[in-house]
């Protein structure tokens, strides 16, 4: 597979990475298809697994874990996260960050997803929710360069709320962040409004997360799409917000029918068509997924592509902010 450079770390990181949010945090998650889903993804080359303590309380961290033990001579990047303290998603600056993200905190949960992976060291540990509310504060950087100096983990990231791209460029200043997670896909191109370009001059690696939308740029949902209680994919696509979605993607479809490749693969090669990132994160729990997916890798749309992808983007507003 392809890698692309973090030039903060040095890292060479394959473009298409893993995301492991599906096999702990939702419904139908099945442990043993989900080892072989990895395990295929370590066979084809990847190299970078990025999960989370909170996805399943540690059930996705668990599988990770086994894998690295299935394949000890490859090595691979292990990526999680520390929940907030007080467990609101997307993280609300108006909540004081000794409440969220306080020292001791951060440190608990890194020694708890250490005991869930196995390891010694985390390649990458990530804050799950930001506010630049939050950058002057100074209990997570010290957390970041506590835990760096005491050899538990290896590089220090930020996973950025859901539409506010913008919202860590404080915490940039710092110098502490090596890796931003964010949402970037044909839909939500606003990332390159700002932050790619700041990325891009202090070295720091970019994580493309929610590359098909939820599953909406799969193009396989339908009106009568439904997920089981409990399952996020009923908050993100209530009502009216599918039907708009669905609306969006049909023409898109279209586009993807006469280029003459499945609309997920072009969402893919969308996003690695940008320099700034370093690797797309696609949830994948089956074979086929696995197989599709990684095929892209090192294929990203020619310039006239990307062009006429423009016209798709959607600029939605997060409802949060105070």
């Amino acid at each position: 597979m392809n890698t692309r450079r973090i030039p903060r770390l040095g890292w060479e990181v394959t473009d298409i990475g893993y995301g492991m949010w599906g096999m702990g945090g939702w419904t139908g998650s099945d442990d043993e298809a989900s080892a072989r889903a990895l395990d295929r993804a370590v066979a084809r080359g990847c190299n970078f697994f990025d999960t989370a303590w909170i996805y399943g309380e540690g059930r996705s961290e668990r599988l990770l874990g086994e894998l690295l033990r299935r394949h000890p001579g490859r090595p691979l990047l292990t990526a999680t996260k520390v929940p907030p303290k007080d467990r609101v998603w997307p993280g609300k600056g108006t909540t004081p960050a000794g409440q969220v993200y306080p020292y001791d905190h951060i440190v608990d949960y890194t020694d708890r997803s250490l005991a869930n992976l196995g390891r010694d060291v985390i390649d990458l540990q990530q804050l799950h929710v930001w506010d630049d509310r939050w950058a002057r504060d100074d209990g997570w950087k010290r957390a970041a360069e506590d835990l760096k100096r005491a050899g538990k983990i290896r590089a220090f990231g930020i996973s950025i709320n859901r539409w506010e791209p913008a919202n860590v460029l404080l915490a940039l200043e710092t110098d502490l962040v090596d890796t931003v997670q964010v949402v970037y896909n044909v839909f939500d191109q606003a990332p390159e409004d700002r932050l790619f370009e700041v990325c891009a001059q202090k070295g720091i690696g970019v994580i493309a997360r929610v590359p098909l939308d939820e599953g909406s740029l799969t193009g396989t949902l339908t009106p009568q799409s439904r997920w089981p209680d409990g399952d996020f994919r009923n908050i993100y696509f209530q009502p009216p917000k599918l039907e708009e979605t669905l609306a969006r993607v049909a023409p898109l479809k279209a586009l993807a029918a006469e280029w003459g490749e499945p609309l997920p693969a072009v969402a893919l090669r969308f996003i690695l068509a940008h320099p700034a990132v370093t690797t797309v994160i696609p949830g994948m729990r089956a074979l086929a997924n696995v197989e599709a997916n990684m095929a892209v890798s090192g294929r990203p749309l020619p310039p006239a592509q990307v062009a006429a992808l423009r016209a798709f983007r959607w600029d939605r507003k997060p409802d949060h902010r105070p």
